[in-house]
């Protein structure tokens, strides 16, 4: 058994390779602007509004066009150099951004501004999601590429603590705008480190069908491999429901805690705190055994945080239960994106992560938009404590479907029948 110095020594093991190094610092930076503006962009919605309606409408335009366009983004990145379209994709999040700082600082902003803006990036996002995690092969290889994907949640997470820390102070002390501003700065330091690399050349397999074929063979291999479907459909249930409390921490800071801006992202901070403590126990794992039962356990104690934290009107559990909660379900993502990786084949590894994507990101808009509807009719503790049920329930048809049925199986194994 590996010593804790050594466990801790093989979590970083993907960062031996140059290239990786250089994405792996520039992603920091740019993914701490990411969620500054993420958290500067809800409060100001809330702001401007104070609907729960509206927030999660917001939500939902952000996310919808990955949905709609994921399918499109994965058959561009099996044909093309990935590393040109994620070159791309950034350039155009860091011009959206600079765009939103202009019209808040102004001040111009009206909330149709912010919705157009948060939609133009949900499409540019549904062509950088399938593009970068499927470029994480072309710079690791596959020998490191579970090590990969596991530190590249880390860096979301990771910045995840950091971002929303510099936004409540910079809310109160700057106001908004000035969040997108340092957003549209920090895609410098990744567009950086994209042209820095040293990528081998890899031929491509020239368009012999059309798109909509060519995802369908995508998605009917993801529904067909039955570890890979099981971990979707749970991916996908939490996706829809049980990641849905982000969209009521405005609410929460504000009119459940009776704070401000710099409540808000502490609690953000606490969820990201979590989840990167969970990305970085998943990266330290050597051996990719029993995740079917590891999906079961991390989904369950995510529906009984949210459903704890329906009943919570402190500040300390609020934080406790949102750390637990990100623990939990960026475990749960990353073990799923690796039975995907480890299981894709490498001609339809882009378009298997576009499934990913549409059943991940591409979900969330449709359960913002529920959950908006539903907190305006019945509040928000009892739209949280709803959903975490629902998703509770759903845990517990997996358990008895699925993680029973298993040992500890590694990837390549069946997670299901």
């Amino acid at each position: 058994m590996a010593s804790g110095a050594s466990r801790w020594q093989l979590a970083w093991r993907a960062l031996r390779h140059r290239n990786f190094q250089l994405f792996f610092s520039g992603q920091l930076i740019s993914l701490i602007g990411t969620w500054m503006q993420s958290v500067a962009q809800s409060w100001l919605v809330y702001r401007l509004t104070g609907s729960a309606l509206l927030l999660g409408s917001v939500g939902f335009a952000s996310q919808i066009p990955v949905f709609l366009f994921a399918p499109l983004g994965g058959i561009t990145a099996d044909r093309v150099n990935r590393r040109h379209i994620v070159i791309a994709t950034q350039v155009a999040a860091m011009i959206l951004a600079f765009l939103l700082a202009g019209l808040t600082l102004f001040p111009k902003i009206q909330v149709w501004h912010v919705f157009v803006l948060a939609s133009l990036l949900g499409i540019v996002n549904a062509f950088d999601i399938p593009g970068r995690q499927s470029f994480l092969v072309d710079m690791v290889g596959k020998e490191d590429l579970m090590n990969a994907i596991a530190l590249n949640s880390s860096i979301f997470n990771g910045a995840r603590v950091v971002g929303p820390a510099i936004a409540g102070f910079a809310i109160v002390l700057l106001g908004e705008g000035w969040c997108f501003f340092l957003n549209g700065l920090s895609f410098i330091a990744v567009l950086v480190a994209l042209l820095m690399m040293r990528i081998e050349p890899t031929a491509k397999k020239p368009p012999d069908e059309s798109p909509v074929r060519s995802f369908v063979l995508g998605f009917r291999f993801a529904m067909h491999d039955v570890p890979i479907r099981s971990a979707l459909v749970m991916l996908c249930m939490l996706s829809l429901f049980g990641l849905q409390y982000s969209v009521f921490l405005p609410i929460y800071a504000h009119d459940i805690l009776h704070g401000n801006a710099g409540t808000f992202s502490m609690l953000m901070s606490a969820a990201g705190v979590g989840a990167f403590l969970g990305a970085l126990q998943f990266a330290a794992r050597t051996s990719y055994t029993g995740l079917a039962r590891w999906i079961a356990v991390t989904c369950t104690v995510c529906a009984v945080g949210l459903i704890v934290m329906s009943h919570a009107t402190m500040f300390w559990l609020c934080a406790t239960v949102l750390f637990v909660v990100g623990f939990a379900a960026t475990s749960q993502m990353a073990a799923t994106n690796t039975i995907i990786q480890e299981r894709a084949p490498d001609e339809l590894r882009s378009r298997l992560m576009a499934v990913y994507a549409t059943m991940f990101m591409g979900v969330q808009p449709i359960g913002a938009l529920l959950a908006g509807g539903v907190a305006k009719r019945i509040g928000t503790p009892n739209t949280v404590l709803l959903f975490g049920s629902i998703v509770f329930a759903g845990c517990l048809f997996f358990i008895w479907r699925v993680a029973m049925r298993v040992g500890r199986v590694p990837v390549g194994a069946a997670v299901g029948g």
